[in-house]
């Protein structure tokens, strides 16, 4: 997913997400598929003050992307919630990166010098293991490595934390919602707490997340985009959120998102990302969105 970067003061992140809301709220919700608010304890929706505010990538406004050093930084700032992109390696191993190549956010043109362009399914998770995905963010970041989705999974459980999961570019690897899905399993992300209140998977690809519905019903999932209103209809099918970009919206298109249920009889939702530079978390919250993916 692009980013941009929505400035929200601190006072404004501790207002939107406590630690002390968050963990009561878990341990509360009548729900089934219920999301927590993050504000005064009543639960996010259209029209309402609480707005989740989801670490993109993790607090990567702080460390490096999708890593571990990410994940625990979003912790330190009360941020429960991150959201992550998963590819796989030329082994079949689930790792966490965004980009299609390891060349922006590791060292592997000075470590693999002659295997430009450096596609992540190009290179075994050993190969990935040794790259340093830390340095080209911050010289205190040397070291940090690019993790797998295991990993990722320890460290958020581990912190107490949720997880909306991008499935990356799920053309070029055949069969990975079905891994996903083993991995989480594997992991205990798919009993009921996780899936509760914990878990969403998303992409941008619709066939994907048909498959993850189709396989998983009870995983809630979203699609990533801004589909025309016959296409919500059909999506509402199989995807509990539809998660636009910020500016590819009107009142008007969240009213249609907002009038329709979703597979577990609930609203759709909507999380918007790359909201221009400036905005506030006020002007974001009273357009009715239930989250901003920053």
């Amino acid at each position: 997913m692009l980013r941009r970067s929505l400035r929200i003061p601190a006072v404004g992140v501790a207002y939107l997400v406590t630690a002390a809301v968050v963990s009561s709220a878990m341990a509360s919700g009548p729900e089934e598929y219920a999301d927590v608010a993050v504000s005064s304890g009543t639960r996010a929706g259209p029209g309402t003050a609480a707005t989740l505010v989801i670490a993109h990538r993790g607090a990567s406004r702080y460390a490096p992307e999708n890593t571990l050093a990410a994940v625990d930084a979003a912790h330190r700032r009360g941020l429960i919630w991150v959201e992550n992109d998963v590819q796989r390696s030329k082994d079949g191993r689930l790792v966490v990166l965004h980009d299609a190549t390891l060349e922006r956010t590791t060292d592997a043109r000075k470590v693999f010098p002659g295997r430009a362009p450096w596609r992540v399914g190009d290179f075994t998770a050993a190969e990935i293991a040794r790259l340093d995905a830390g340095s080209w963010f911050g010289k205190r970041f040397a070291g940090e490595r690019v993790p797998t989705l295991a990993a990722y999974l320890r460290r958020l459980d581990r912190n107490g934390q949720r997880l909306l999961l991008e499935i990356k570019a799920p053309e070029k690897y055949p069969g990975i919602e079905a891994q996903v899905l083993r991995e989480l399993r594997v992991r205990g992300w798919l009993d009921r707490a996780h899936v509760r209140s914990r878990l969403v998977v998303q992409s941008f690809s619709v066939p994907c997340v048909k498959a993850v519905h189709a396989a998983a019903p009870q995983v809630r999932t979203g699609i990533l985009g801004a589909p025309g209103p016959d296409d919500l209809v059909r999506y509402a099918r199989f995807a509990d959120q539809i998660n636009p970009r910020a500016s590819a919206i009107s009142s008007r298109w969240l009213a249609t998102v907002h009038r329709l249920r979703g597979p577990h009889g609930r609203p759709l939702q909507v999380y918007v990302w790359d909201v221009a530079k400036n905005t506030s978390a006020r002007s974001v919250r009273a357009r009715g969105v239930e989250g901003v993916i920053e």
